[in-house]
Parts: structure tokens; sequence; C-alpha cells
């Protein structure tokens, strides 16, 4: 049995959570999300407990069966919560700022880059280096910010790039020269 496909998951008072026709939708103080149910899992709910069992025992059930519970109790997050990242920027001249709800960034290109972001995702940039990518699916969040991570990656001699905040960069050593 998955251990996480087995956990019980409590649902909060300010979340209604509607099953019709194997499609769960989450609604709350954040906004609403829908997930189709996989045709082996099936779900019990027993006041505000949400509990997710399979139909059958074949490798592609058991895989779906945690997947599926950890993708409803991220949903029932992001409605009450939400989700951010935040990515910082290292470099000489490398800066972003928000400009008509759109990023804009200043990489060492020869040109800026504007990031618009998906419906649904808003992006602050506190100060030029530090950007928080924020939204209420976990699924998104981390793609944009992957996407903008992608822009600029880290190198390993100098540090100089995108990367999360707590990320740890390997540095290499630079070349030596012979005598």
């Amino acid at each position: 049995m998955s251990r996480v496909g087995k956990k019980p998951i409590q649902i909060p008072d300010n979340v209604k959570l509607d099953i019709t026709d194997g499609k769960i939708t989450v609604k709350g103080p954040k906004g609403e999300l829908s997930f189709d149910l996989p045709e082996n899992i099936s779900y019990k709910l027993e006041g505000k407990v949400l509990t997710f069992s399979r139909n059958s025992d074949d490798k592609k059930t058991r895989a779906l069966h945690g997947l599926t519970r950890a993708y409803v109790y991220n949903m029932i997050v992001g409605v009450t919560q939400g989700f951010e990242k935040t990515l910082l920027i290292s470099g000489i001249g490398y800066k972003a700022e928000m400009k008509n709800k759109g990023l804009l960034l200043s990489l060492g290109y020869s040109h800026p880059i504007f990031f618009i972001p998906p419906d649904g995702i808003s992006i602050e940039s506190p100060n030029p280096t530090t950007i928080i990518v924020k939204g209420i699916d976990k699924q998104v969040v981390g793609e944009v910010a992957a996407k903008i991570k992608g822009l600029r990656p880290v190198e390993p001699y100098k540090g100089k790039g995108i990367f999360y905040q707590g990320q740890f960069i390997r540095r290499k050593a630079g070349k030596t020269g012979t005598k």
C-alpha cells in the first residue's frame, strides 16, 4: 500500500470540495482548482476527511495512488495558503524590476528580457536581486520559476545567474597557470 496514498486529507472549514463525474473541484478563499481522477482510483469522503484507495494492484495504478492524494492535498493547500518560490539574482549588472504587470530582466545579454507571467501567477520584485513567484497551483508556480531560472542559469566559475533561495551552487576552480 502506498504510504502517501493511504494518508487521509483533512479538509479545512473554509474549503468547499465538490466531486462529480470523476472530477474533483476545490474552492477556497484564494481561488478554485480542479483535477480529473484516474479511473482506477476511488475516494471516500466522510465528513471533513477524504481518503483515496485503488481498485487494482498493477504498477500504473500503484503509482497514481500516491500521486492523486498528493495532487489533491496540494490543491487544498493552494486555495487556502498559496505557494511561492523565491529566486535570487547574482552578478554585476544583473537585475529585475516590475514593469506593467511583467518582469523586466537585465541578465548580461545585449537586450533586456520582458517576462509576462501566465494567468493565476503573480510576480514580485521587492529589490533588484530578488524575484518572488506566487500562485495557487504548485505545479504552475514551479514551472514559471524554472522558466525564469532558465533564462540565465548559474555558471559554476563565478556563480553568476539566477538561482532558488537556499540552493547550493557548486563552484569550480578556474584555470591555474603553469610555470
